[in-house]
């Protein structure tokens, strides 16, 4: 039997590091670290070049399937931006899948557990991810595409969040989140996809609001507008009107600090992908209906309770 090609390993994984002292392991790992952080910090100061650039990675981050944290998202949109769904090797293992022959994976850091003075600890290693289409198996399922009201229903069904149609807002606002309120005060009468992205800027402003007195609507409003933007162009809606380059100008087009473009970055992440789940659940959970037909009925009983009301031969009378 021809095991060719049957075994799998992470064969980039397996390499001259093995041969290395524990300090020149060490200075490598470092140095591997560094390298990839210097990659992930320029990708981040090249989103916010200009509104383009920003669109094209909010798009990336809208088509992805799971959820990866802001540096992986870096990471993988610098490598290949067509990528839509990227595990570690042992991921793919633990979902009975294979990698196809030959794939070379992808930069990509995973979360690591290790133990330091009797405690457990959290870390990182930059590792190596592979997207779906590098693997066997069945592929991913395509999203059904839903109208625009189901969407709304979604969005609107179990909140946890006060939602409320005002009749008194100022002109030209659409909704607005009132954080000593909890109340998310919503226009009357707007088209459903006007609706659909008021609602969900305010849900995002609302996820960003840390209940500790200091919610500032100006250091949340282009992030929860971001967030926007990636939920309406992950569920088909319209986006023609949203003006990223006003965003890209905030960020002074990547030149500030590339710690600080990553922290907006991961407050847009939180938002959209915290509303994202809500309605995802949500398209998912059919209403609770009274079932006309159960096939696993427990039967009647064919021994008959005593009659309580009857003494038994054996009772004395009293």
């Amino acid at each position: 039997m021809d095991l060719t090609g049957m075994i799998q390993n992470p064969v980039e994984d397996q390499n001259s590091e093995q041969k290395l002292s524990k300090e020149e392991y060490a200075a490598l790992k470092k140095q591997e670290r560094e390298e990839t952080w210097m990659q992930i910090d320029g990708q981040a100061q090249s989103v916010f070049k200009d509104g383009a650039s920003l669109q094209k990675f909010l798009d990336f981050m809208a088509g992805q399937y799971n959820m990866p944290k802001v540096p992986n998202l870096l990471l993988l949109y610098s490598q290949n931006p067509e990528v839509k769904l990227v595990k570690s090797f042992d991921e793919w293992k633990h979902d009975r899948r294979s990698l196809r022959t030959g794939v070379h994976g992808y930069t990509y850091i995973i979360d690591t557990k290790y133990e330091k003075d009797g405690e457990m600890r959290s870390g990182y290693a930059i590792s190596k991810g592979y997207d779906i289409t590098q693997t066997k198996g069945r592929p991913l399922e395509e999203r059904p595409q839903r109208d625009i009201h189901t969407l709304l229903e979604a969005v609107l069904k179990n909140q946890n969040i006060r939602l409320q149609i005002a009749d008194n807002l100022p002109d030209k606002i659409q909704a607005q989140y009132i954080p000593n309120q909890r109340t998310i005060y919503i226009r009357n009468g707007m088209s459903e996809i006007t609706t659909f992205h008021a609602i969900n800027r305010e849900l995002a402003c609302a996820a960003l609001d840390q209940h500790d007195g200091n919610y500032a609507r100006n250091r949340v409003n282009a992030q929860a507008f971001c967030a926007t933007y990636i939920l309406g162009k992950r569920y088909g809606v319209d986006v023609s009107g949203f003006d990223l380059e006003k965003v890209a100008g905030i960020q002074e087009h990547g030149q500030k600090d590339p710690q600080e473009l990553r922290l907006f970055l991961n407050d847009v992440r939180t938002a959209a992908y915290g509303i994202r789940g809500h309605i995802e659940r949500n398209l998912r959970e059919p209403e609770q209906q009274f079932v006309t037909e159960d096939t696993f009925t427990v039967g009647e009983s064919e021994k008959k309770s005593p009659d309580k009301g009857k003494k038994s031969k054996n009772e004395p009378e009293r």
